[in-house]
């Protein structure tokens, strides 16, 4: 399986959030994870950024943030130029949806766990 540059949007220190499960899971499969969140700490041996840091070569944006709080992000993930985007449940925002694909972004409406799991990441 390729190495799928990822950042997750929303991580965070505790271990029984699915944001932080989901790091885990991509750190196992051999994914190479950047973690931003609003409260610092690690998962997976992954330290846990406070702030948008530049980022190049993004494969996968998967989204642990409501859309309220999705609104702070849309420049920096259009500007991080990623592959896709996933928006996991909870995090349905079809006006996000558009701006992504106008911008040559791929969605993907899923869960960043199941598609792990399932060997469809």
């Amino acid at each position: 399986m390729k190495n799928k540059k990822t950042l997750v949007l929303g991580a965070t220190p505790r271990p029984d959030k699915y944001a932080n499960i989901a790091i885990n899971r991509l750190v196992d499969k051999g994914h190479s994870v950047i973690a931003i969140g609003k409260q610092q700490g690690e998962a997976a041996g992954i330290k846990i950024n406070t702030k948008q840091i530049p980022l190049t070569n993004i494969d996968t944006v998967t989204l642990y943030l409501n859309p309220a709080n999705q609104r702070d992000y849309y420049n920096y993930i259009i500007e991080t130029k990623p592959k896709r985007v996933i928006f996991n449940p909870g995090t349905e925002n079809p006006q996000f949806y558009q701006l992504l694909q106008s911008n040559g972004i791929q969605v993907e409406v899923a869960c960043t766990l199941v598609l792990l799991a399932t060997n469809q990441y």
